[in-house]
């Protein structure tokens, strides 16, 4: 069998790039494609011992974030990559769509899907391309041609899989298309690891790209107002002023840690008294799973990925609004719950990599031997 990956592009990394590497790791002899790739960039570094093959237009993608408004070259860029040799491709998809490559007669193309892309559909992005009028006419003109790409090569593709059953409701919704749900790899082991003897502090941690859809600001006003020691980690992404303005209203009980390893990120997560989520419309949320891996409690929205993920009272407190109120009485919750970690560390268990890897592996191989 021999099997192709596909990703969006080979830039930041973030929860899809751990799911590639899962991939990567699950199948070592699969070449990676993708639209462009950014040498020595946090994704790239994840991958440097594979074999990866960019799209024709690689060159003009990959310069100044250039990549953003040439989205309307997407039938070009997979168009040009011909995947016709290979028995079983796995794409994994969301944004950049990393779909309508060419594929040969009798190649089983596996979708693992994050989300359809959030800007075509009405989703609230990292973003606001909308609030500048040249940008909105731009972005809504090649929005409307891209939505019809978008369908057309995703009814191409037979076998679908969802990262959560949220993203299952979505390709419903816009593909048309049923998905089987397998969520999405988190090293929930290396984490309990990692957690051990590390003494817990009076901080909530926030992880997460610096980005306007991801209700930071929500949770550093409520940090402010009710004296709570909050440390955020994470760098913002793309055309935005988000970092900037988070960071003059950060006060002194905010702390930026910036982008970390790996190996910080879990201490941190053991250290937090807490960890927050407040994301309206998560695709699934890694990092609430992580948190809960260090066997730490979670103050959430109760909405997307979220939902699926946090067990209300047990291993958080899932809110219905992210306004100063709202956060204060979940604090005040927080507070008086006596949280057991031992408990909300085997709930993160049901996301581990190896429960994903068996999922996977099994779901590959009835696509293969089905005729």
């Amino acid at each position: 069998m021999k099997v192709a990956l596909v990703h969006d592009y080979i830039k930041d990394a973030g929860g899809a790039e751990r799911v590639l590497r899962t991939l990567s790791d699950l199948y070592p002899d699969a070449p990676i494609y993708t639209a462009f790739r950014v040498k020595n960039s946090p994704a790239d570094q994840l991958f440097t011992d594979r074999v990866i093959y960019e799209s024709a237009l690689a060159p003009i993608l990959r310069p100044w974030r250039l990549y953003s408004p040439l989205r309307f070259l997407m039938p070009w860029i997979w168009g040009s990559i011909n995947l016709s040799a290979y028995d079983v491709v796995i794409t994994s998809c969301s944004n950049y769509f990393a779909k309508g490559f060419r594929v040969g007669e009798n190649t089983k193309v596996i979708a693992y899907c994050h989300t359809p892309p959030r800007f075509l559909y009405g989703f609230k992005t990292g973003i606001d391309w909308r609030k500048n009028i040249f940008v909105r006419a731009y972005g809504e003109i090649i929005s409307h041609f891209l939505r019809i790409y978008d369908y057309n090569v995703s009814q191409k593709i037979t076998h679908w899989i969802a990262n959560s059953q949220n993203v299952q409701t979505r390709i419903r919704k816009f593909y048309r298309k049923e998905a089987t749900v397998i969520y999405p790899p988190v090293d929930v082991q290396t984490i309990i690891k990692a957690s051990k003897k590390v003494k817990r502090q009076e901080f909530f941690l926030i992880a997460a790209r610096l980005v306007g859809s991801k209700g930071i600001m929500d949770a550093i006003v409520a940090a402010n107002e009710l004296h709570i020691p909050l440390t955020i980690v994470g760098k913002a992404d793309g055309f935005t002023s988000v970092e900037s303005q988070l960071k003059a209203i950060g006060g002194e009980h905010v702390t930026f840690l910036g982008r970390v390893s790996d190996s910080e990120l879990w201490k941190l997560y053991a250290q937090a008294k807490g960890f927050i989520a407040l994301a309206k419309d998560e695709d699934f949320g890694m990092t609430v799973v992580e948190a809960q891996a260090a066997g730490t409690p979670v103050i959430a929205f109760n909405g997307g990925g979220f939902k699926e993920s946090v067990i209300h009272g047990k291993t958080g407190i899932l809110i219905d609004k992210t306004d100063k109120k709202t956060l204060e009485e979940a604090f005040t919750r927080f507070n008086k719950t006596k949280w057991d970690a031992a408990v909300i560390q085997k709930n993160a268990l049901r996301f581990s990599k190896e429960t994903f890897a068996d999922r996977f592996t099994k779901y590959l191989t009835s696509v293969w031997q089905a005729k």
